[in-house]
């Protein structure tokens, strides 16, 4: 008995939509071995439809006679939107400005201190005990920003993924991604292998800008880099006016804590 596949009355139910999808429905005769009717199956029914991709395929026995080697199969067919895989050499960007938290000991500006003829001016200082200047935690800004990059398995050699480590932790040496130099931290990379034989890697970076200008009470102007660390040392100082002595800042340091490496070599571009 011939092997048959026909399309049942009932088939064809759909739905449209941000999820489209359209199941079909076959009757199959003339095998009892299952095998032999899903291997019938993939081969005879189409592999799109109205637009969308067939995305999985089932069989069911209705009837199977051993004796004869007969049997009836029902097989559904589901086929909904395509799912593709980002092919090798393209990327994908995310981003977040949600800013950090730096912990300062020196104001901007001071707006106003009461009484006015009598309270200490301490140029700035935030928090100014008998002893200390305790400062305040503030939101400053940084950029963080992600990439992921389909690399070429030619490119991501042991070497390469060596340079990805070397590079963690560094600032970039050259302009990046609109950064001027010194602005952009490299928080480094994870990367897996995918099955088209390419890899998958996100680029993990910080912004945080240069500064110019800047004013430590009397001090400056100043200028420094994103992530260069500045710290301001306050010495005892006497207020005239107040007829006190007073914590002031006397001295301003820029500390290089990041060294400057060559995101070129990163393989993604400037």
């Amino acid at each position: 008995m011939p092997i048959t596949l026909r399309e049942k009355i009932d088939s064809r139910a759909s739905q449209a939509g941000e999820s489209p999808s359209v199941t079909l429905l076959y009757g199959l005769d003339g095998t009892s071995d299952d095998l032999t009717a899903k291997t019938l199956a993939i081969n005879s029914t189409p592999t799109t439809y109205d637009g969308l991709v067939r995305q999985s395929l089932s069989i069911e026995p209705e009837w199977v006679d051993t004796n004869t080697t007969d049997g009836r199969w029902l097989v559904t067919v589901r086929y909904g939107s395509a799912t593709e895989e980002p092919p090798t050499g393209d990327s994908t960007f995310a981003f977040d400005t949600g800013g950090g938290t730096q912990h300062i000991t020196q104001s901007i500006q001071t707006i106003a201190k009461y009484p006015p003829a009598t309270a200490p001016d301490f140029k700035g200082a935030i928090g100014v005990t008998h002893d200390n200047v305790e400062g305040v935690d503030i939101t400053i800004p940084v950029y963080q920003f992600s990439e992921t990059h389909y690399l070429d398995d030619a490119i991501v050699t042991p070497a390469y993924r060596g340079t990805l480590f070397y590079l963690t932790g560094k600032t970039n040496a050259g302009g990046f991604r609109g950064l001027a130099i010194g602005e952009c931290l490299f928080l480094g990379a994870s990367g897996s292998k995918r099955g088209q034989g390419d890899w998958e890697i996100t680029f993990r970076f910080a912004g945080s800008p240069n500064v110019t200008g800047l004013m430590v009470g009397t001090i400056g102007p100043i200028s420094k880099k994103g992530w260069e660390y500045m710290w301001v040392r306050y010495e005892d100082d006497e207020d005239e006016n107040a007829k006190r002595l007073v914590k002031r800042p006397t001295a301003v340091y820029i500390e290089k804590v990041y060294e400057e490496g060559n995101f070129a070599v990163l393989g993604i571009g400037s």
